[in-house]
C-alpha cells in the first residue's frame, strides 16, 4: 500500500503543473501533439508497472502467460497503436478485470478468462483496451482534469493498483473515486468507452474475429453484475455496461464484416481449464470435480483438467493416467506437452523433464514457457550453468519479466557466481519498485572479494541506472 500511496502523490504532482500550464492545448485527436508526449506516457507506464509488480501478486503460469502474450500481439497487429512498446502483466486474481495504462501496460486478471466462454470474447476485451491506448484516452483525461478535477485521474490509476492487490479495497477505492466525479466527467468517460468499443470491434473484424463477440461479452458482464449485486466486478466500475451500450455495440457489429463461425480454440480451453484449477479454493474438491467429469463425459478437456488438478495435489500417477487417455491430436499440442513436463518437474524427475523440454526447445526456439520450464528442470538437475544460459536469453527477450530475473538469480547462486547474483537481484528489485533494496544490493556486491575492473564498471552503471529509475519514479519529467 505504501507504493500505491507514493504513486498517487507522484502522478498528482505530474498532472497538476502541466494542467495549469497548458491553457491553449492542441487537439487530443492529434496523437503526436497532446499535452503529454508518447515518450512521457511510456515513462509513466513504466513507473506504474514497477509499482504494480511490487504491490500485486502476478500469475506464475508460463503457459497462460505465453498464450495471452501471443493473443495480445495478434490483436495489436490490427490496432492503430503508434507506440508498440507493450508490456503484458497477468495478475493472480480471480476477478473479472482488465486494464490498459499509458505507456502500453496491459493488465489482465486471471479471472477474466473464467468469465469469457470463448476466445473471441476474451479478444474483445483486449481489443477494447488496446483501443484506449491507441486513441490516447489518458492524454484526453489530462485535458479533462485541467478543466475539472486534477486528482481524479491519479485516483483512478491508483485504484486499479489497489484492485489488483486487494479486491475489496479496490472496489471501495474505485467506487469512491467515481462517486466524486462530476456529471461532465462521467459523460467524458462514456465517450471514451464508446470510442473504444467502436474501434475495438473494427479491429476484431480486421483480425478475422466476429465483432459480435464484444456485445456477447458485455452481456456476460451484465449478468455477472446482477449476480454479484452490491459488489460488481472491478472492470464494470471503470467500464460501466448498460442496456444502451449493449444495443449500440450490437448495432455496430451488424454493420461490420462477420467472420465465419468461430473455431473452437483449444489453446483457450486448455488455459481456461488450468485457471479453473488454479483458482479453486479447495484443491481436493477440484480434483473430485474433474474425476467425476472425466468418468461421466470422457471428454479430452475433462481428462486434461483431471491431470492438472492431480498435479496440484501431487497425485502424479493419476495425472499421468489422465494425460495418457488424451487423444493423439491432444498429446501433440504444445501446451499438453508442457503440462507433461510440468508433471515431471512436480515429481522431481529432473532428467526426464530436461530431455522433454530440450526437444521442445529445439522445435520452439525462444518460446517463453518452454524456456522457463527448461531452466527450472536444469536447476533441479543441478545443471545451473545450463539454466543460466537459457535464462540469459529469456531475460533479453522479456526484459521486464520478474520471474525470469528471479530464476536467474537463483541459478547464478547455484553456479557460485555471487557477483552476478547481486546484479540480477538489483534488476529484480528495480522491476518491482524496490529502489532502496536495489541500492543496498549494489553495496553488498561491492563487498565481494576479487571484483574485476569490469565488475566494478557494471556495478557503477547499475548504480547510475538505479538512481535514474528512482528519479523516474518521482514522475519528474
Amino acid at each position: 500500500m505504501r507504493f500505491i500511496n507514493t504513486f498517487l502523490c507522484a502522478i498528482t504532482l505530474l498532472i497538476a503543473p502541466q494542467a495549469q500550464a497548458n491553457n491553449n492545448l492542441p487537439l487530443i485527436e492529434d496523437a503526436t501533439s497532446g499535452i503529454i508526449s508518447l515518450n512521457n506516457e511510456h515513462k509513466i507506464g513504466q513507473a506504474w508497472a514497477r509499482v504494480l509488480r511490487g504491490s500485486a501478486p502476478l500469475l506464475d503460469d508460463p503457459i497462460t502467460y505465453s498464450y495471452l502474450y501471443d493473443l495480445l500481439w495478434q490483436l495489436t497487429a490490427h490496432s492503430q497503436l503508434q507506440d508498440r512498446r507493450l508490456e503484458l502483466i497477468v495478475l493472480d486474481n480471480p476477478t473479472l478485470n482488465a486494464f490498459a495504462v499509458p505507456g502500453g501496460v496491459v493488465g489482465i486478471h486471471g479471472g477474466l478468462l473464467l468469465s469469457a466462454e470463448k476466445e473471441d470474447e476474451l479478444s474483445s476485451v483486449i481489443a477494447h483496451e488496446l483501443a484506449h491506448l491507441s486513441q490516447r484516452h489518458f492524454a484526453a483525461q489530462l485535458e479533462e482534469t485541467r478543466r475539472n478535477r486534477p486528482f481524479t485521474l491519479a485516483t483512478m490509476l491508483a485504484s486499479i493498483l489497489i484492485a489488483a492487490a486487494d479486491t475489496q479495497a479496490g472496489v471501495a477505492a474505485i467506487t469512491s473515486s467515481i462517486a466524486a466525479q462530476q456529471s461532465s466527467r462521467l459523460a467524458f468517460s462514456r465517450q471514451n468507452e464508446k470510442e473504444a468499443d467502436r474501434i475495438g470491434m473494427q479491429n476484431l473484424a480486421a483480425a478475422g474475429i466476429d465483432p459480435h463477440a464484444m456485445p456477447r461479452m458485455f452481456s456476460r458482464m451484465q449478468q455477472a453484475q446482477r449476480f454479484q449485486g452490491a459488489r460488481p466486478p472491478e472492470f464494470l466500475l471503470t467500464h460501466p455496461v448498460t442496456e444502451s451500450r449493449i444495443a449500440d455495440s450490437l448495432n455496430r457489429a451488424s454493420q461490420l464484416p462477420t467472420s465465419p463461425a468461430a473455431k473452437l480454440s483449444l489453446d483457450f480451453d486448455i488455459v481456461r481449464t488450468r485457471l479453473s484449477v488454479h483458482f479453486a479454493t479447495n484443491p481436493q474438491k477440484a480434483l473430485n470435480h474433474y474425476q467425476t467429469s472425466a468418468q461421466s463425459s470422457q471428454t479430452p478437456l475433462a481428462h486434461y483438467g483431471l491431470a492438472v488438478a492431480a498435479i496440484r495435489m501431487n497425485q502424479f500417477k493419476q495425472a499421468k493416467a489422465a494425460l495418457d487417455k488424451l487423444p493423439t491430436s491432444w498429446k501433440q499440442h504444445l501446451f499438453v506437452k508442457l503440462t507433461n513436463a510440468e508433471l515431471q518437474l512436480a515429481a522431481q524427475a529432473w532428467v526426464t523433464a530436461s530431455k522433454q523440454l530440450e526437444e521442445l526447445a529445439s522445435l520452439f526456439p525462444g518460446h517463453y514457457a518452454v524456456d522457463q520450464l527448461l531452466a527450472k528442470a536444469y536447476m533441479g538437475a543441478a545443471r545451473p550453468k545450463k539454466a543460466v544460459t537459457v535464462l540469459n536469453k529469456l531475460k533479453k527477450d522479456y526484459p521486464t519479466d520478474i520471474n525470469a530475473w528471479y530464476l536467474l538469480s537463483e541459478a547464478l547462486g547455484q553456479a557460485g557466481n555471487t557477483t552476478a547474483v547481486h546484479q540480477a537481484r538489483v534488476e529484480y528489485f528495480l522491476l518491482t519498485g524496490q529502489i532502496d533494496r536495489a541500492l543496498k544490493q549494489i553495496v553488498f556486491a561491492r563487498r565481494e572479494p576479487h571484483l574485476t575492473s569490469s565488475d566494478k564498471a557494471r556495478l557503477l552503471q547499475l548504480e547510475i541506472d538505479t538512481k535514474q529509475v528512482r528519479e523516474n519514479m518521482k514522475m519528474d519529467f
